[in-house]
């Protein structure tokens, strides 16, 4: 269709922090826009606030691997249908997903996660001592946000992080689409195997881990166990550590904010808030099928169609958030969309927030004179693939 736009343009960056300038003239324009997938088929995409938690909170839309057309991964495969895995309950709709996510929700809860801060600020502290012992400059991404990101996840799901080698680099080679596919594909073969030994261990030794728990729970397989395991780990590593590094770099380059945040740190949950808002660093993966034909946005979107909602695009619709290009750590986030929205909705957002405060928090109070040892522009970025991220970020004090 000649007024449907290229798969690629909406993921197209020119700015280290922004999303496509595309979104501006779409929300004015056309704020559901016709998109050519790469393999021919016509679907849309919306970047307005409004139309996204539409379609993320309306149930004619599905999330589900075995219905209509799954679009694409960001290596630009087309995915074919298939039926559930057994566990993997983000792409299930109700009742199938609503099953998996109820025997998880106790886990993830604010007072849950609460209860892990000083766990959180106690291995933010340990990543700082190993920052002063590499000495400065050091990588920001290598030396604090992947290892506390990964090590309090690990902890939490009961996955042994001295043994990380053995299932860490999974998830970082899943969502770089520079990645050689082949080795990708190796790395989360071998974290699948780690992942059904750990299983077996914590049969014949539970701990105070979620995988023992479930294990004790009784209702699950081994096979839905290891696949529930993978997807905490490859939805909550990347993202979490990738907020907290770009996080950081967005706070590094806006002096005043960063100046603020200092001066009155009892600033930090709202600063937070804003960075998630502001660079939404999910970026990609955010899709649905309708299942019926739908009025929605002044379109009728056909049964069958595919429909990618971006949420930096609707973090960034002036009709929610005034100056949204602004990072502004005193604005007024509610309802911001970095976690998605509906039932899919990220079930580890507060866990994220208690890795983000322990990390932000321990980074500014260690380094007073913390900046970059790079020219900005210096800074390798991940611009595309499912997760915004900033490839290394070298740091000095």
């Amino acid at each position: 269709m000649s007024d449907a736009i290229s798969f690629e343009e909406p993921w197209a960056r020119t700015h280290q922090f922004d999303p496509p300038a595309i979104f501006e003239s779409l929300r004015a324009e056309r704020p559901l826009a016709r998109m050519v997938y790469p393999d021919g088929h016509v679907g849309w995409i919306t970047s307005s606030y409004e139309l996204a938690r539409s379609v993320l909170s309306d149930p004619r839309f599905s999330h589900s691997t075995e219905i209509g057309h799954f679009p694409v991964t960001h290596r630009g495969q087309v995915m074919p249908n298939h039926p559930r895995i057994p566990g993997m309950f983000i792409h299930m709709d109700p009742p199938h997903h609503t099953h998996y996510r109820r025997m998880l929700t106790g886990e993830f809860t604010a007072r849950r996660a609460g209860r892990l801060a000083a766990r959180a600020e106690t291995v933010a502290a340990e990543q700082i001592d190993a920052m002063r012992a590499h000495g400065s400059p050091a990588d920001l991404v290598k030396h604090y946000a992947k290892p506390l990101s990964l090590r309090i996840l690990s902890e939490l799901v009961g996955l042994p992080y001295e043994e990380a080698d053995r299932y860490g680099h999974a998830p970082t080679l899943l969502h770089d689409p520079d990645a050689d596919p082949q080795e990708a594909m190796t790395a989360m073969g071998q974290a699948a195997a780690f992942f059904a030994e750990v299983v077996e261990r914590r049969r014949k030794e539970p701990q105070d881990d979620l995988i023992s728990r479930l294990i004790a729970d009784g209702q699950l397989s081994d096979e839905e166990l290891c696949n529930i395991v993978t997807l905490l780990l490859f939805a909550g590593y990347e993202t979490t550590e990738s907020a907290l590094a770009v996080g950081v770099f967005a706070l590094l380059q806006h002096p005043a904010q960063l100046a603020a945040l200092r001066a009155d740190p009892g600033k930090l949950d709202a600063a937070i808030e804003e960075f998630l808002r502001y660079l939404t660093v999910n970026q990609y993966d955010t899709y649905r099928t309708a299942l019926e034909d739908i009025e929605l946005g002044g379109e009728t979107v056909k049964k069958g169609d595919s429909v990618t909602v971006s949420l930096p695009a609707a973090n960034r619709d002036p009709a929610k958030f005034a100056c949204p290009a602004e990072l502004d750590i005193d604005r007024e986030t509610s309802g911001h969309m970095a976690f998605g929205f509906g039932i899919h909705q990220c079930l580890g957002q507060n866990l994220a927030r208690v890795e983000l405060r322990a990390g932000f928090s321990a980074l500014l109070g260690a380094f007073p004179d913390l900046g970059l040892a790079v020219a900005p522009e210096e800074v390798p970025l991940r611009l595309q693939g499912s997760v915004f991220a900033v490839k290394s970020l070298p740091v000095s004090w």
